[in-house]
């Protein structure tokens, strides 16, 4: 692969599609899951043509058959990845792709939080709360919405990850409020290894409550850099797009673009891959957030197929707005499969690796040990120094 002619990678996270159950599957009580498979498996009326020209059949059959095949001369390459950090959440899957591995799990609250942390949180925002247990987030919504409207208290919950989510009707808490109350139990939760604090404004009635784009996620700061930190040191723009800047906390990203779904976060990577460079070096991070937040953990295998169906049929208009030194890699960062039936959290799975370049021939890069090979390849690529971990394709 010819590494002194690509200039700029672009980075698609489909969050949470996974693809099949990692060894340790059962030690975190997803034996058997499998996002993709099980999607597709779920409603075989759906194919994606583009990203099995690609090479997603190829990647997946590593592992196990799919419902979709393996091509004879794949367009990219193919692999899967292990994840080598002790979790299945957004922030460990993203972290490690950009070469931060985590030595210990963040902290997972199963029963609630502790009134230590409770109380200190009313004091600070003036305001009592309701639920403080794992629950689902439109089920809690739909169980609490109308006493929150009515009482004007926080509806805190959790879940099997690291998250502390304070839900709040955009009628009732202006999201100025729900937005300082998350930044002050963010600094309260820093000691207890919490890794997300996470606004989550909804709209609309009983039985009709509405989550909204104006979520925000409020991160823990990264422990030591990033690819993405050494990236910008070096005079390198990084554009996040999506929830990228919330997942880093900010650190490694010149340019934060928020968006709203999917196909808006599609949008946007395409108008950014257009954009001419002006003169100055970038790196794309897009992340895509529907497969996780509207479809994963709701176990709708129906809008997740339908998700991955309209990625792959944007495809053919993201390859053409790509420059010839570009490079696209496309990946996950945990799993989170709707068709599991006990529970409805994130999923230990490996993550499909596509890497396409019309420079570059098709390679199978076979099963990683580490998420980290992404952020080995993105220093490779632009001559950095990265992490130390992981192994560039290159």
């Amino acid at each position: 692969m010819p590494a002194g002619k690509i200039d700029r990678v672009i980075i698609i996270v489909l969050d949470s599609a996974g693809a099949g159950a990692m060894p340790d599957a059962r030690l975190f009580g997803d034996d058997g899951a499998d996002t993709i498979g099980h999607v597709l498996e779920a409603h075989p009326d759906i194919t994606l043509p583009n990203m099995a020209a690609l090479g997603l059949g190829n990647a997946l059959s590593l592992l196990k058959p799919r419902p979709i095949k393996p091509v004879a001369s794949p367009l990219a390459s193919f692999g899967l990845m292990l994840e080598a950090s002790p979790g299945k959440d957004t922030t460990t899957g993203h972290w490690e792709l950009m070469g931060l591995l985590l030595q210990k799990p963040f902290k997972v609250f199963h029963d609630g939080f502790p009134a230590e942390i409770v109380n200190r949180f009313v004091a600070e925002t003036g305001r009592e709360v309701l639920g403080n247990k794992p629950a689902s987030g439109t089920a809690i919504i739909e169980e609490l919405g109308p006493e929150q409207k009515k009482t004007g208290k926080w509806i805190l919950y959790t879940s099997a990850d690291s998250v502390f989510q304070i839900a709040a009707h955009e009628d009732v808490i202006p999201l100025s409020e729900l937005y300082d109350a998350c930044e002050k139990a963010r600094r309260m939760l820093d000691p207890y290894f919490v890794s997300r604090v996470i606004a989550r404004p909804f709209i609309g009635k009983p039985g009709s409550y509405k989550r909204t784009y104006n979520r925000r996620d409020f991160s823990i700061m990264p422990e030591s850099d990033t690819v993405m930190d050494i990236l910008v040191k070096s005079g390198i723009e990084v554009i996040g797009i999506g929830k990228i800047h919330d997942i880093f906390a900010g650190r490694g990203v010149s340019r934060s673009i928020h968006t709203e779904g999917n196909a808006d976060g599609i949008a946007k990577t395409i108008e950014e891959i257009a954009k001419p460079s002006g003169g100055k070096v970038t790196f794309i991070f897009t992340n895509l957030v529907d497969f996780d937040m509207l479809w994963g953990h709701r176990r709708d295998t129906a809008g997740y197929a339908n998700g991955l169906k309209q990625f792959d049929d944007s495809l053919p208009e993201i390859k053409r707005t790509m420059r010839d030194g570009d490079l696209l890699i496309i990946t996950a960062d945990h799993g989170c499969d709707p068709a599991l039936k006990s529970h409805t959290d994130h999923t230990r799975e490996y993550v499909p690796l596509l890497v396409y370049s019309r420079l570059m021939e098709s390679l199978n890069l076979g099963i990683s040990t580490t998420f980290a090979d992404v952020g080995a390849t993105v220093a490779d690529i632009y001559n950095v120094k990265g992490t130390g971990k992981g192994r560039t394709f290159i």
